[in-house]
């Protein structure tokens, strides 16, 4: 049977394939955990900045709201360092490629609340 060769021929591939794709599947996984430390490291930034120019808009005198501001703001901070470790410890488990963008845009979707400016707050100009 002339097929017989061929699988042998195959079968004797199958490890230098797979011993080929272990590495780029490897690679592949730290390029998603890098994007997403990226993400957050910018999402980060963006909360700093928010968090400054809210601090600003508090009078220099009014000690009570300066204190509330700065625990809140805290608090802020706290919650979106613990989801960014979350969401680096579900990056580290093995995800299938196809559905890695979509990973991606649920954990910036998770972040936005802690990121982005309370509703009726229009950016400083």
């Amino acid at each position: 049977m002339r097929s017989e060769p061929l699988l042998r021929r195959l079968s004797a591939l199958a490890p230098i394939v797979l011993a080929l794709a272990a590495p780029a599947a490897a690679q592949d996984e730290n390029v998603h955990r890098e994007l997403l430390r990226r993400q957050q490291q910018s999402d980060e930034f963006s909360q700093q900045l928010r968090q400054s120019v809210e601090r600003a808009r508090v009078p220099p005198g009014d000690a009570k709201s300066r204190q509330e501001v700065e625990t809140r703001q805290l608090e802020q901070r706290q919650r979106l360092e613990n989801l960014d470790q979350q969401q680096l410890e579900r990056a580290g488990r093995e995800a299938p490629p196809a559905f890695r963008p979509q990973e991606r845009s649920r954990m910036e979707e998770e972040r936005r609340p802690l990121v982005a400016p309370p509703a009726g707050d229009s950016p400083a100009r």
